[in-house]
Parts: structure tokens; sequence; C-alpha cells
């Protein structure tokens, strides 16, 4: 395994698309309650900025900082946000937040630990940032939790070559199900579980779902890595492809991603 973790999915469209879709209500609807007017905001790994655009009107007039790795996220972000009076953008990294101790009421992170070496001290950084008493809030997908109906030749092969991929580059597919222990190994006593789930089923849905994903296994940086680390050729990666507008085009295609949350308290 790698020394660091890698962005695994990159930045091609098909990823980027699904960034843009999330919001507070789709994303993070489990953090809603602890949102109130005033509050300061750091939003981790916030990619184009679609949640913290929700988080931002929500605790408006508080500061909400949005922080990724990836500068062209970053420019998107500011792109998106329009001048918003309390949102400002800038690259960081979870394992080594550019802030000082005890800065924000409520830290928040979705689906960036599954990418982190080091979750477990990504997770004691997101707590040195958040005041005593204010919320670290995480929510992580867990690829062993996702299903689907029906399954198409080609489809079944997408999930073992993109977890050779994630683990190689240093993540970890199934973070889901970690969150809650990694948590309390970062040093959380009080931490509140719960889970939640993406569902797509309408044609339009599975339509942009497996484009987002099964284009995502053809063309982005999965696709390369696969191919580079011996995992797939393209070939087979096109026949996955297949295997998800297969999927798609069925009446009854169903797909469900299971999610991990936790809010612990600083």
């Amino acid at each position: 395994m790698a020394d660091q973790a890698t962005y695994t999915h990159g930045h091609h469209e098909t990823v980027l698309s699904a960034h843009r879709r999330r919001t507070v209500e789709n994303s993070a609807a489990y953090l809603i309650e602890h949102l109130r007017p005033g509050a300061s905001v750091l939003d981790v790994g916030c990619g184009p900025g679609s949640i913290t655009a929700g988080l931002a009107e929500r605790v408006a007039p508080g500061r909400v900082v949005g922080v990724d790795a990836a500068e062209t996220a970053v420019e998107q972000a500011r792109a998106a946000a329009g001048g918003a009076p309390n949102v400002e953008f800038a690259v960081g990294d979870v394992e080594d937040l550019r802030f000082d101790d005890d800065a924000f009421d409520v830290v928040h992170a979705h689906q960036v630990l599954q990418h982190v070496a080091d979750p477990v001290g990504a997770l004691r950084e997101m707590r040195r940032v958040a005041k005593p008493g204010g919320v670290v809030a995480v929510r992580e997908a867990d690829f062993g939790g996702m299903v689907w109906h029906p399954n198409p030749p080609g489809m079944d092969s997408w999930m073992p070559v993109y977890y050779k991929v994630a683990r190689g580059n240093g993540g970890e597919p199934d973070a889901g199900r970690r969150l809650a222990a990694w948590a309390r190994e970062a040093g959380f006593a009080d931490v509140r579980a719960s889970a939640s789930a993406w569902c797509f089923a309408t044609p339009d849905e599975r339509a942009w779902w497996s484009e987002s994903w099964g284009g995502r296994l053809a063309r982005s940086a999965v696709a390369d890595t696969a191919v580079a680390e011996g995992h797939a050729t393209r070939a087979e990666l096109e026949e996955i492809h297949a295997g998800w507008k297969a999927w798609a085009a069925a009446e009854d295609g169903w797909f469900a991603v299971l999610h991990a949350e936790i809010v612990c308290r600083a």
C-alpha cells in the first residue's frame, strides 16, 4: 500500500458531475440540526463547493471556509459561490489544516476519509481545529454495502477493480463501517453514529449514475490507474462500462449507496 493516499477518482467530468450534484439536503442532512446562524464552519474536501454553499446559507452570517487539496476544485468552488459574503475557499490538506486550534464551531467532511492514508490522524486534526464543545461531522460511503439490481454481464466486475485501485492508492473503500471506530481511536468520547443512503431508480437517475460510475471506470484516473497497475485492460473496462449501461436501461434497475455518518463532540 502507498505511504500516502492519492485522490483515486481524479477530476474527470464523470467525477466532478457527481460532486456538483451534492447538497446539504442529499449529502449532509444528518448535520442540519447542528447548524445555526452565526456558527463558523470548516468544510474539508469541499470539491466544487456545492455542499459548502448550502452550509453557508444555513449559518449566515457565520463564516464558512471550504478547503480542498486540488486547486482546480477550489477555483470552481470560488466561481460557483458568486462572491457570497460569508464563504471563502482555499487549498488545504485534511492531514495538515492551516488553522489555529479551536477555530470552528463545526468541522465537516464528506467522502474524504476513504481517500486518506491516515484517517485517524485526519480526525485528530479536524478535532484540533474544532472549538471545545463543537462538532466534527463526517459522512462516508461503504462500497461493501452498495447493492444493485439487475447485475448484467460486465457490471459485476467494476467493484473488484475499484477496490484494487483505491487500496493501492492508500485508501479504504469500506470507510463507512469504520468511521465510529476511527473517531474513538482519534480521541472522541462523544460519538453519535447513523446511516443513510442514496438511491438511484428512475430512468434519469439511472442514466446519470451509470455514466458517473461506468464512465469513471472507463475514462477517469480510476481507469488510468487500473490499466497502469495491471488490474484491468482497456477492453475489460469498456465491458464494465457496457454493463453499467445495460443496468441503466433495465426498467427495474435500482442502486443503493449506503453511507455511515458520525457527529462527534470536540
